[in-house]
């Protein structure tokens, strides 16, 4: 007997099984679809005097490289990493999120993804700000989508595995290393294009692109080490909401098992550290395994373990 499923259940599954890449998608698309509806809604109510409505209303979520304007709006920096202004805008970036986000998931996992993902997109919207205020001759722009986010996902794969092989266009075999460096030439040229010909002005953020790249790179360095800077950035995040979670959470009472005390004991930074490393060693060896003989050369054993791996976090 087939069984009829409802939107928001699929929704739901795909939240709880389809790791966190699938959840970075689900938040973008749910953030565009509810700005639309606030769009057609003024619509229907004003008519063309929606618009001084709509624009007021998008701008909330709009990052703004005049530094004291994005002083008024903070949360913009965080609001603009969600945030889409047109659909294939949209479909671009998550197409790019799903290919980057699964293989690092692969390659590390969700924790640390949605980790690079916010790092990456604060990093990439500062950089486009402090270039902003550095040189005024470039103007004033908005400040909207994931690219910068992503992009520093797409870098820390590129360079932590320069020589894995992806698909271009899902038909030609290429080493990541040089599908990033066609990205980021990309974007140079663009800036170049925008200095050179003041009468064409590319709107894209191409400054907070490269300030992801910059976080990508930098993310990858001393990764086993406290020191880096998303491992860093992690465990700041996680102690602040420690702290809060422990005001409000009741103290538990201490008991002690018959039989004697207990084995059990927190690891110390240095074993968590090796242990760490070690897993991460594996991983390597497994991947290499499938660049050289394919994914159905691993055993059961390997199998499990990758897919516990893209499963953590």
């Amino acid at each position: 007997m087939q069984t009829e499923h409802s939107f928001s259940d699929i929704l739901k599954n795909q939240w709880r099984t389809g790791g966190m890449t699938v959840r970075l998608i689900t938040i973008n698309v749910c953030v565009f679809l509810f700005i639309g509806f606030i769009e057609v809604l003024s619509r229907l109510i004003w008519g063309n005097d929606s618009k001084i409505f709509y624009d007021g209303f998008f701008s909330f979520f709009t990052l703004e490289t005049r530094f004291t304007y994005f002083i008024i709006k903070p949360w913009t920096i965080l609001t603009s990493i969600f945030t889409h202004i047109a659909i294939f805008h949209l479909i671009s970036n998550m197409i790019m999120l799903y290919f980057a986000g699964q293989l690092f998931e692969k390659l590390f996992d969700g924790k640390r993804l949605i980790y690079t993902y916010f790092l990456g997109g604060f990093f990439g919207c500062i950089f486009e700000i402090l270039i902003h205020t550095l040189f005024p001759r470039l103007g004033y722009t908005p400040v909207i989508g994931a690219s910068g986010a992503i992009m520093s996902i797409f870098a820390a794969l590129a360079f932590y595995r320069p020589n894995l092989q992806v698909l271009f266009f899902g038909l030609f075999p290429v080493k990541i290393i040089l599908l990033a460096g066609i990205f980021i030439l990309i974007d140079l040229s663009s800036i170049y294009s925008n200095l050179s010909d003041n009468s064409i002005k590319d709107p894209t953020a191409h400054f907070a692109h490269l300030g992801g790249v910059i976080l990508g790179l930098l993310s990858i360095k001393n990764l086993h080490s406290k020191m880096n800077i998303v491992t860093g950035f992690q465990q700041f995040i996680e102690s602040i909401g420690g702290f809060f979670s422990g005001l409000f959470k009741p103290k538990s009472k201490l008991t002690v098992k018959k039989g004697g005390a207990t084995n059990a004991r927190f690891k110390t930074d240095e074993e968590f550290i090796v242990e760490a490393k070690l897993r991460q060693q594996k991983i390597d060896a497994i991947l290499d395994k499938i660049s050289k003989s394919g994914y159905e050369s691993l055993t059961k054993a390997e199998k499990d373990f990758l897919f516990q791996q893209s499963k953590n976090g």
